[in-house]
């Protein structure tokens, strides 16, 4: 938005980067207080997963997509007015863009995964990594779905820029690659044994 409205003022190829600074800043902000659940994929990846109460999902999709459109109004009383509002629109056939905003939420969710729930872990390094995903998703899925890969972020800008003929694609997507992703990590999590597991071993090993 920023860029329609004042032409020049960013570089088109620093707009990936942003996006990753962004969410990077925000979990390490947020991630002590609600876990920094900004995507209702995501959240959904942990449920499934067995990292997050059924039972909040409900709450916590609410406000992720009331958020989201809150945080577009509050851009469209702030900045001048325009054509374009970010919305992800594809650029390819349906079923390719739907596959792309699967393979690339399968990616997100696995990287989340693998840095936020695995003890194992470097866990103060979850928010650069999550940031750096998110960065070469958009860098890599942008040009051609716009690298949604969260369905709040694809409603918001979609409904104020009354571009809501795909928007099925960029919930079925994300839903299920971040399902395939959380999934995906549990499956091949890799926990060593401890004493009690192999009483007549020592403790090392894999799985």
């Amino acid at each position: 938005m920023v860029l329609e409205r004042f032409p020049g003022a960013l570089s088109p190829p620093l707009i990936p980067i942003i996006f990753g600074l962004a969410v990077a800043t925000m979990i390490y902000s947020l991630g002590h207080i609600s876990g920094a659940h900004f995507n209702p994929a995501v959240t959904l990846g942990f449920a499934l997963s067995r990292h997050f109460r059924l039972k909040e999902l409900p709450s916590y999709w609410i406000a992720q997509f009331l958020g989201a459109i809150l945080a577009l109004a509050l851009l469209y009383y702030l900045l001048p007015s325009g054509i374009l509002y970010g919305a992800t629109i594809p650029n390819t056939n349906s079923l390719a863009a739907l596959a792309w905003e699967c393979i690339l939420s399968f990616f997100l969710m696995f990287v989340i995964s693998a840095v936020a729930t695995d003890t194992r872990a470097v866990g103060i390094m979850a928010g650069a990594a999550i940031g750096a995903i998110v960065t070469l998703a958009a860098y890599i899925g942008g040009p051609v779905t716009g690298a949604a890969i969260n369905p709040a972020r694809a409603l918001a800008p979609a409904l104020f820029q009354g571009s809501l003929g795909s928007i099925w694609i960029y919930f079925a997507g994300p839903f299920l690659g971040c399902a395939l992703g959380a999934l995906t990590y549990e499956k091949i999590r890799c926990k060593l044994p401890t004493p009690a597991d192999t009483p007549d071993k020592k403790p090392g090993g894999c799985c």
